[in-house]
């Protein structure tokens, strides 16, 4: 199966929700690690989109790349509350534990508000950070 026919068979499995095309933009980050040009392509004409409605989502949320980046990634709240929490103070620890090997992703709002400075690492949410936490996150990605 090409990717073409891949991303394809991810529009047909969204095509009943109603607003598919986050879903299925989230379902191609996931499979390919990016959503490309390409990808975007395809997407539009399974939807009967143009490219650029695609582009234009693709574009305005940050959850989505043009390029795959094989680094695994680490998400790390710096919205008020974290900061208010003193994320700003254990950035520069992190960003020395995670060299070019890991990604740190600056995001704004994981939702932990009451118990920051938070990140996520895949699926796994990460709150209460302190810098010896979260160098130890680092490290373990």
């Amino acid at each position: 199966m090409t990717r073409d026919q891949r991303i394809a068979e991810i529009c047909a499995a969204h095509a009943a929700l109603e607003g598919p095309l986050l879903p299925i933009l989230h379902a191609v980050q996931t499979e390919f690690g990016c959503v490309d040009a390409e990808a975007e392509r395809v997407i539009a004409h399974q939807l009967n989109l143009s490219r650029a409605e695609v582009h234009g989502v693709v574009s305005f949320y940050h959850d989505f790349t043009a390029e795959a980046d094989p680094r695994p990634c680490i998400e790390l709240c710096r919205a008020e509350a974290c900061q208010a929490r003193g994320v700003e103070a254990i950035v520069a620890s992190a960003e020395a534990a995670a060299g070019d090997r890991v990604r740190l992703k600056t995001v704004y709002c994981l939702g932990l508000c009451s118990v920051g400075p938070a990140a996520q690492m895949g699926e796994t949410l990460h709150a209460r950070l302190d810098q010896a936490a979260l160098v130890k996150l680092v490290q373990s990605a």
